[in-house]
């Protein structure tokens, strides 16, 4: 990926994750209970000034529009606001990529914020997670500049909340096109299965 980002020590980043992922953590706690609650209207309007105020505290100091991304152990970048393996993210549920080679694979849990039909995660959050796991393996970690060019995605039946895993790995590379494949599973089996093709962008290409 580009250079130009800011690099960071390991210790650096251990204390800024020690700093910012419980917070993430809490903020993602409380999306789940509000969205399950039935406490009392009373309760309720305490808890929105509360949030409130918490939020303005935050608001004192702020990035940019976006998250940003750094590099700390070798080379490979923090995603930190990625909308699905981000830190700081409370919406990523997040996943921790292991990475074999061209292999990688995740086990996370998804619960009522990724909900669409009753009981079952949201397609387009299936292919959410497809999206970046395929992207992962063929990048080998974020760390080739690989972007989306093609997605192809096969529902073969309704993925249920709770304890999942999610796989891919590069098939074959060609020129400036890398070719991966990739699935959701539960217990029971495959659920989603995907093919996705990323390209080496224009000025990648320029700099081989």
């Amino acid at each position: 990926m580009d250079n130009a980002y800011e690099t960071i020590s390991a210790e650096e980043h251990d204390r800024l994750a020690e700093l910012y992922g419980p917070l993430t953590d809490a903020v993602r706690d409380l999306i789940d209970a509000t969205i399950r609650t039935q406490v009392g209207a009373d309760t309720i309007e305490d808890a929105r000034i509360a949030i409130e105020a918490v939020t303005e505290k935050l608001r004192a100091s702020q990035l940019g529009p976006t998250a940003g991304v750094r590099y700390a152990v070798e080379g490979r970048p923090l995603a930190w606001g990625n909308a699905v393996i981000g830190m700081r993210n409370p919406i990523a549920p997040p996943l921790t990529i292991h990475h074999d080679g061209g292999r990688c694979w995740s086990e996370f849990n998804l619960g009522a914020a990724y909900e669409g039909p009753p009981g079952l995660v949201h397609g387009g959050v299936c292919a959410l997670v497809l999206d970046h796991i395929l992207g992962e393996a063929a990048s080998e970690g974020l760390t080739k500049p690989l972007f989306t060019g093609t997605i192809s995605v096969k529902y073969l039946r309704g993925t249920p909340l709770g304890d999942l895993r999610a796989e891919a790995a590069i098939e074959r590379t060609e020129d400036v096109k890398t070719f991966v494949r990739g699935t959701i599973s539960d217990a029971s089996g495959v659920t989603v299965e995907a093919e996705g093709i990323f390209v080496m962008p224009a000025w990648a290409r320029e700099a081989r």
